[in-house]
């Protein structure tokens, strides 16, 4: 049984992803293509490129938190593209932020020699 988004189960999809990883990553497979060809036809390539690189940034990391920073720039990346875009169009500048004051307190610790 292939979930839709209606029905997605969060424990479920935790249940399968430790118990039986490749059953799991068959089912995101195909749950990622079922999503794509719901897709109206003119955005599908478009989508497919997005997720062929989606996936060669998960092969290329070393662990899912890797993958999960990865994934995350690719996204801010993309939001930072749209926000210029955005501003282009709209005429207006971006705003100019003053540098944030950056403090810390440096802790000591005792040397345990």
């Amino acid at each position: 049984m292939e979930s839709t988004v209606e029905d997605f189960n969060l424990e479920e999809w935790q249940r399968l992803a430790q118990d039986d990883p490749q059953e799991f990553e068959r089912r995101r497979e195909a749950a990622i293509r079922a999503v794509i060809e719901q897709a109206p036809p003119e955005h599908q390539a478009r989508l497919l490129r997005l997720q062929f690189r989606i996936d060669l940034e998960r092969r290329r990391a070393k662990t899912a938190l890797g993958a999960t920073v990865r994934l995350q720039s690719m996204m801010w990346e993309r939001f930072s593209a749209l926000r210029a875009a955005l501003l282009t169009l709209t005429g207006e500048k971006e705003p100019v932020e003053e540098p944030a004051q950056r403090t810390a307190k440096v802790l000591q610790f005792p040397r345990s020699d």
